[in-house]
């Protein structure tokens, strides 16, 4: 390792005073922030929110201060097929009803996972990636599925949303110290030969939790009354429904037929194949993660496909890059970060997740896309961050950020092509547990 020499730093200064543009931007961030100087007036133009082909949806829900995006996005989809169904105004399935059980499952998955390092040493890199990772608000779309086929959903009005499941990250904090309590605790009993004694704490720990949740959170009803009022304030109720009947009657056990298609272009994940992570799941037993990866004109296509069909589309991306939270617009052409700064910050895709620098982080739905003939320019996004910013609470994504940062979408299996469902028929391959496509949208 070498160290800087003092010398090198009497150069640096000395050649920062040949470079005006450096010296008039330290002027200026004087009393400015510096992320706020980078935006492109002449790219406003291909950033307006007019699109040839708009699919008619909801006004936008709010997550708050949680990592449940995934569970929103994902009933955002499913409301519509409701609302469609009964000409409702406005509709929003419980998010509080699906997050409630998708925790606890994701607790006993968590215990039951550490049967796997009993006896594996401290230092075990899974066991520490497990340990440090807990369990969070964020989610995969398989793991909805997962939810949804074992507990069903209930309209918003049936569980309600409380300030806890609003605001999860004083919640989680404390699941995740009783569950590393519990790690440690099932360790020493096998360590100490009492592994007979594990059962016992693995069902005081899940009941304890249980109560926990149901604390924060408020009990799941067992059946409730689906009552709304339509367009034409035609009142209509359906009683004594479980949440699964709720499913089953009045969404549709659709979700087997979706599958998960990323765009992953690193060497270790040739495309045409699929893919699973390990240790990544809620449900004990459930339908596990799997991906099929595609290079990003097939699964564009895919995305055209299904909303030109009518039929808005699930997706992940990295929503860190590029983005004006205010107007609602992702675009990597709306900031000339570089000719500011006047250094290269180029990575290609590969290399972003490769180097840590990318990863999915949050799922919405994509609404509407405008086509230049057969060309999509930019997409419309449902997001679920309340209504105050972007368009109401939707964004706008050009299509160059698409490119750069979608790394998942959620498209019908019809849509498929014959190589295309052959290869999601296949077997997948197992990723390490801290792959970036083992990353989590929240």
């Amino acid at each position: 390792m070498k160290p800087i020499d003092l010398k090198r730093i009497d150069t640096f200064n000395q050649n920062y005073g040949q470079k005006p543009v450096q010296k008039a931007l330290s002027r200026v961030l004087v009393k400015n922030e510096l992320a706020t100087l980078f935006d492109k007036q002449e790219q406003k133009q291909h950033t307006r929110f007019r699109f040839s082909h708009a699919i008619k949806t909801l006004p936008v829900t709010h997550q708050k201060a949680s990592g449940r995006c995934w569970i929103f996005a994902a009933l955002n989809v499913m409301r519509l097929k409701v609302a469609n169904t009964y000409d409702l105004a406005n509709f929003e399935l419980s998010q509080n009803h699906t997050a409630f059980y998708d925790k606890f499952e994701k607790i006993n998955y968590f215990i039951e996972a550490m049967d796997d390092f009993l006896d594996a040493d401290q230092d075990d890199r899974t066991l520490q990636h497990l340990l440090k990772t807990g369990i969070q608000d964020g989610g995969q779309w398989d793991m909805f599925v997962n939810v949804v086929k074992k507990y069903g959903v209930v309209p918003k009005d049936a569980m309600p949303e409380t300030a806890s499941s609003g605001g999860t990250r004083f919640m989680n904090q404390i699941i995740n110290v009783k569950l590393r309590q519990y790690a440690a605790g099932a360790r020493t009993l096998f360590q100490q030969g009492k592994a007979n004694d594990i059962p016992a704490l693995k069902d005081k720990t899940l009941e304890e939790l249980y109560t926990f949740l149901v604390t924060n959170f408020g009990m799941p009803p067992e059946t409730f009354d689906f009552e709304y009022v339509d367009k034409n304030d035609k009142y209509a109720i359906d009683k004594h429904l479980t949440p699964l009947q709720f499913y089953q009657k009045h969404v549709g056990d659709v979700l087997d037929d979706y599958v998960s298609v990323i765009n992953a272009p690193t060497t270790d994940k040739p495309f045409m194949k699929t893919y699973t992570v390990a240790y990544l799941g809620n449900v004990v037993g459930g339908r596990p993660v799997k991906y099929l990866n595609l290079e990003m004109p097939e699964l564009k296509d895919l995305v055209l496909k299904q909303l030109k069909d009518n039929e808005v589309v699930w997706f992940g991306s990295d929503v860190g890059r590029y983005g004006d939270r205010k107007e609602g617009v992702w675009d990597d052409e709306s900031f000339d970060y570089e000719g500011m700064m006047e250094m290269s910050l180029a990575m290609t895709k590969a290399e972003e997740l490769d180097y840590a620098q990318s990863a999915m982080n949050h799922a919405m739905v994509i609404t509407a896309v405008n086509l230049d003939g057969d060309k999509p320019n930019r997409w419309k996004i449902e997001n679920s961050w309340g209504d105050t910013h972007g368009n109401k609470g939707y964004y706008l994504a050009s299509d160059s950020w698409f490119d750069r940062y979608v790394y998942q979408a959620v498209v019908h299996r019809k849509h498929l092509s014959k190589n295309q469902i052959d290869a999601w028929d296949l077997e997948p391959v197992v990723l390490k547990p801290w792959d970036p496509m083992g990353s989590l949208a929240k």
